[in-house]
């Protein structure tokens, strides 16, 4: 039985950033706390059907709360959320329990209380510690804001912290980058995820595109920050996830070796695994939040099982972003398929362009592979 996982979406920002495409709604008068938290139990509660297994519930290994910008919710908000949670479903006693925050919406007194409501571990939106890139970006915090928000999170005693920061940004330069992850790392946060900008469709950016730096640089970027990274005790595990050891997301991780897990909340998805039927269902929840706590409609927007024919596609989707190498009996116990004479031909030819490599047990991408992950996965499409 694969691991479960909950990914809980707190929709609302305090102001849309121009690169964000994901699902974020910029607050304009208020954010209905207390209206939104009884949906997302409700919407729990509708979910359970999915994960009981020979009429007991599935117990629940990590939980994620993301956004948007949850932070903008109480502590006690937060509090009343994981308390309704464990009214209506196991959770297991050493589950990781992540939250995102933004500098901009935090302070000591805040972060105190998020620990104190049951979260463990948090995510903080950094993104760069360069006061332009940051007006560049959208971001409502400034560079001490956000040094102060990795403070906090230090002295906390958390289980663990991680930074957000990005690459490759409007005319950034080599040294800038350098610099950004530099002041993460002098801030001990035990995990950064580092990763590059991209110009998203239906985004302020994808409208008016900024200067990006060119391939060189962005090369140069993304070479030097690895090495720094690594010079400093930081393993790099997945595609953008760097932790110190014992400091890996284990949610993510979830994701990546294709586990399952519930989404609540305003366009969360979800994926689970059918054991009766070894079928595997896709689950999104309504977008808007209007539309998602109107009482009138269902929280579910669509659901349906993954096709055969997608399996290799979205097992390896995942798996891939992963350094790890990967059983190849996994592929079988976890979609219930085994894999095509086409599927594995696509591999040879990846084996022999030097993008993945095999053994009689394994396969793992290589560095080459994950460079150019995109064109490895549109092979299995």
């Amino acid at each position: 039985m694969p691991p479960l996982s909950l990914y809980i979406h707190i929709p609302w920002c305090v102001q849309k950033c121009p690169y964000c495409d994901f699902n974020s709604h910029q607050i304009k008068s208020g954010v209905p706390e207390n209206e939104y938290i009884a949906h997302l139990l409700d919407d729990l509660t509708h979910d359970l059907q999915w994960i009981k297994y020979d009429s007991a519930l599935r117990s629940i290994g990590s939980i994620f709360i993301g956004g948007g910008t949850p932070s903008v919710f109480s502590p006690s908000g937060i509090e009343k959320i994981l308390n309704g949670i464990k009214q209506r479903v196991p959770v297991l006693e050493n589950a990781e329990i992540t939250m995102e925050a933004n500098p901009g919406t935090v302070e000591a007194e805040k972060f105190e209380g998020f620990k104190q409501a049951g979260i463990n571990r948090i995510s903080v939106g950094v993104q760069s510690f360069n006061t332009e890139h940051l007006r560049i970006l959208g971001r409502i915090h400034d560079t001490r804001q956000a040094r102060d928000a990795l403070s906090y999170a230090k002295r906390l005693g958390l289980n663990s912290y991680n930074a957000d920061i990005m690459h490759g940004l409007p005319k950034q330069t080599l040294e800038q980058a350098m610099q950004d992850l530099s002041t993460a790392m002098k801030s001990d946060a035990p995990h950064i995820s580092w990763y590059q900008l991209t110009i998203e469709p239906n985004t302020s950016f994808a409208s008016k595109p900024p200067v990006l730096p060119d391939d060189d640089i962005l090369w140069d970027i993304q070479q030097q920050g690895q090495a720094l990274l690594s010079a400093n005790g930081y393993e790099q595990y997945e595609i953008s996830g760097y932790g110190l050891p014992e400091h890996r997301c284990q949610h993510n991780l979830n994701y990546w070796r294709y586990g399952d897990y519930i989404g609540i909340g305003c366009g969360a998805h979800g994926k689970i695994t059918d054991l009766n039927s070894g079928h595997i269902l896709r689950t999104e929840k309504v977008k808007h939040p209007k539309g998602y706590m109107d009482l009138s409609r269902s929280y579910l927007y669509k659901k349906h099982v993954v096709p055969k024919g997608d399996l290799a596609f979205e097992f390896f989707m995942n798996r891939f972003r992963l350094v790890e190498p990967c059983p190849i009996d996994d592929f079988e116990k976890l979609t219930f398929s085994k894999l095509s004479d086409k599927d594995q031909q696509t591999l040879n030819t990846a084996c022999d362009k030097g993008l993945v490599t095999q053994t009689r047990t394994h396969w793992q991408v290589t560095d080459l592979g994950r460079r150019y992950l995109n064109t490895l996965l549109g092979e299995f499409v």
